[in-house]
């Protein structure tokens, strides 16, 4: 006969992995309240900003796997272009305007497998724009050494490819900073890996040639921001992770190529999805803060918005010390672009979500969050399609003096009832008045 304890122990054995899994996705992230998004998305009031839904990009294409959006005047005419990492295409385009009919696509590098970002810069100080591109290798999970990145150096025939870093694995992003000190430019890199990743610098030796450095081991850094968060003068960069741990990293540059690794935050919600990571001063008080999208569930099939999903800032007091306040709840959040998009002299922040487990069709894809000038955001719904965004970008794409919106599709799952490759809506002006 069994005693009382041996029955305890089994029910225990049979109840806790029912408790688990119902009560795991509930925990909320370290002081994240309040929790108001309902399991089926999130669904706002009309922006009442005159906006106009436009498709940029090639509408024959079924499920395009648009990575990265940027809005940049790419060949200096004053008129705003976009630079678009296709990974279903994997290269890299130009997205230029031609008045008012459609916008004129033109590829700038082939064969690039999966680019997740492109970098603009004046790689070899010659007065033209190169670009940095970051490859995953494979859009979907991979733990194999398919990662590189490549520079596109801007010649009078077009862009030659060079190769920078190879034999690592996903690279999901790079961003460009004089680390060491030496006048030239180097480079903080993103290894997302899958199992395994790493945050590099690399060493500009000159000619092309870089010596890697590594400053933190851990799988799924997404973005690395690079800026004098501290303030003393030089680049420090800093690093989302998102895969076996959810953590904000911080690597204080000490000069002539040393780092001092700090971890800015964590959270004990291991499903938070930490989406990318911007720097901006959000507040406008002279330093630099950190923005967190948090709400990836882009490699689940049957996905659903979660409680914590939204965006997360983090100000900066000063000393490394980041304050985390939630300025957005908005299920499935993959991305944000900050801008002043009603032109009242502060930073409003756009949103984008996958939405891609819809109990209502009406839940937004595309949110902005108007700034009182205190820092206190009030959301307003965009649009509830096309579904799928994981990037944005804002910016005057029609050199009227107003700030669009930019977005990119990647649709892996379903559903498909709303697709879009490169979308943005343009600011028109109102009746009577600007």
């Amino acid at each position: 006969m069994k005693t009382w304890i041996e029955w305890l122990l089994a029910g225990l054995v049979l109840l806790l992995p029912p408790l688990a899994w119902w009560g795991l996705p509930r925990i909320p992230p370290q002081r994240l309240l309040p929790v108001e998004a309902d399991l089926g998305g999130t669904r706002y009031e009309p922006t009442r900003l005159p906006l106009e839904r436009r498709s940029l990009s090639d509408p024959g294409d079924a499920r395009p796997f648009i990575a990265n959006v940027q809005v940049i005047d790419f060949d200096d005419d004053g008129q705003s272009d976009i630079l678009v990492c296709d990974a279903k295409q994997n290269c890299l385009k130009l997205l230029t305007a031609t008045g008012q009919g459609p916008w004129k696509d033109r590829v700038l590098a082939r064969d690039l497998a999966a680019p997740a970002h492109a970098t603009v810069l004046d790689m070899d100080g010659d007065g033209d724009r190169d670009v940095v591109v970051s490859l995953l290798g494979d859009i979907l999970p991979n733990d194999g050494m398919i990662g590189r990145l490549v520079w596109l150096e801007n010649t009078d025939d077009g862009f030659e490819t060079h190769q920078l870093l190879d034999d690592v694995r996903r690279v999901a992003d790079c961003q460009p900073g004089d680390f060491d000190g030496d006048g030239d430019v180097d480079l903080a890199v993103a290894v997302f890996g899958y199992a395994r990743g790493q945050v590099l610098w690399l060493e500009n030796r000159g000619e092309g040639r870089f010596r890697d450095h590594e400053l933190l081991n851990a799988p799924g850094t997404i973005h690395v921001p690079v800026a004098d968060f501290d303030g003393d003068g030089d680049l420090d960069i800093a690093a989302i992770v998102s895969q076996e741990d959810e953590e904000l990293w911080a690597f204080e540059n000490l000069g002539k190529g040393e780092f001092r690794k700090r971890r800015l935050w964590f959270t004990i919600n291991d499903d938070l999805g930490s989406a990318g990571l911007v720097a901006d001063d959000l507040d406008q008080d002279g330093d630099v803060d950190l923005l967190l999208p948090v709400g990836d569930n882009l490699e689940i099939a049957h996905c659903h918005p979660q409680p914590y999903h939204g965006c997360l800032w983090f100000e900066n007091t000063g000393n490394w010390q980041f304050e985390m306040r939630r300025i957005a709840d908005l299920g499935t959040t993959y991305a944000c672009a900050v801008g002043d998009l009603d032109a009242d002299g502060d930073r409003d922040v756009v949103l984008v979500s996958l939405v891609n487990n819809w109990t209502n069709p009406e839940n937004a894809s595309v949110v902005w969050l108007e700034n009182d000038g205190r820092q206190n955001f009030t959301p307003w719904q965009i649009d509830n399609q096309p579904t799928h965004r994981v990037t944005v970008a804002v910016g005057d794409l029609d050199g009227d003096g107003r700030l669009d919106v930019v977005t990119g599709g990647l649709h892996l799952n379903g559903p498909f009832d709303r697709v879009g490759g490169v979308v943005a809506w343009f600011q028109r002006r109102k009746e009577g008045g600007r």
